[in-house]
């Protein structure tokens, strides 16, 4: 069974404000990462219907910086799907309200995994719509594979990691 990317489009509009901006004045990363997270979540949703569990963000590009009289246009959409988990790519483009002049500001990938272990993703295939979704959903086989490789590589970083306190020798 295939679905199409645009039935899992999500998109949201969000204006900046101070209380948004970090030191610099630009809108603070974590910010932005809370956003896309929770637009990612809805596309992921519309596949699955089911709860999701955030597993991975990757290829995180702040290519430019958010200001006050700016609005971010998040779009996330799927662009490959498992049997229990899924990747979304989101982009942030923003706009300079004064203007109109838009840029593209962020882009990333996630992945989420289905919360009920019991429950798989009823679609085998993602089909795009455009150029970009044809671009994007062409690579998620080589994305996917690059993340298992990665997994066996945070297994051994992990167990050389310490949980004592930094004040205790």
């Amino acid at each position: 069974m295939k679905i199409n990317c645009n039935d899992t489009l999500a998109v949201s509009l969000h204006r900046v404000f101070n209380a948004d901006l970090n030191e610099h004045g630009t809108v603070f990363g974590g910010q932005i990462l809370k956003l896309v997270d929770g637009e990612a979540s809805v596309a992921a949703m519309r596949v699955t219907r089911s709860t999701v569990v955030t597993a991975a963000m990757d290829h995180v590009q702040f290519l430019r910086p958010f200001k006050l009289q700016d609005s971010m246009c998040m779009e996330a959409y799927v662009t490959g799907v498992g049997h229990r988990s899924l990747e979304v790519f989101v982009k942030v483009i923003g706009e300079h309200l004064m203007t109109g002049k838009r840029f593209l500001g962020f882009t990333c990938f996630m992945t989420y995994v289905i919360q009920d272990p019991t429950k798989k993703i009823a679609y085998d295939r993602v089909v795009p719509q455009d150029d970009e979704q044809r671009a994007l959903t062409a690579g998620y086989q080589t994305r996917r594979r690059h993340r298992q490789e990665n997994r066996q590589h945070q297994r051994d970083l992990l167990q050389s990691l310490t949980l004592k306190k930094p004040w205790q020798a």
